[in-house]
């Protein structure tokens, strides 16, 4: 199974980048994780909400195949507890997913085509963040949840 973690906009943060970096680094011990950075929207300020989800919808799918498992990162999707999150991953994993794209969108959520394509909704906190934070916080938690399946000690219960 490969993962892909869709954002929008780049880490301006070098110290985040440099904690996300370190997680993509470990995650290639269990999996093959990419990270795609697409681009921000031109002229955001001048667009409305829509425009810009319709926009970014179109950059969204440009990475996605009729086979793609696509989760997207929403406030109001399913909330798992660590343990729960990797057993959700090896569900995938043993069902023969191929290809699971996460997907990180921009200020105002998805276009509705997006939610429409989307297998599943994630949440990892009833809280709001950044989205370069949230960033950080998934690909903690992605390897967290390898290292529960394998049995290592990183997560402690």
């Amino acid at each position: 199974m490969r993962i892909t973690l869709l954002c929008i906009g780049k880490t301006d943060d070098p110290q985040l980048k440099a904690m996300i970096d370190k997680f993509e680094q470990r995650l290639k011990h269990y999996i093959h994780f990419h990270l795609v950075l697409l681009p921000d929207v031109k002229n955001a300020k001048s667009l409305s909400m829509d425009v810009q989800r319709a926009k970014e919808a179109v950059l969204i799918e440009k990475h996605v195949s009729p086979g793609d498992q696509l989760i997207l990162l929403d406030e109001h999707g399913k909330a798992y507890r660590s343990v729960e999150f990797a057993e959700y991953l090896n569900k995938l994993m043993v069902s023969s997913t191929q290809h699971v794209v996460f997907v990180i969108g921009g200020p105002y959520g998805f276009d509705k085509r997006i939610y429409q394509q989307a297998k599943a909704q994630l949440s990892l906190s009833k809280m709001t963040f950044s989205h370069q934070m949230i960033r950080l916080l998934f690909v903690e938690q992605l390897y967290r949840a390898f290292t529960i399946l394998k049995r290592e000690p990183y997560h402690h219960e």
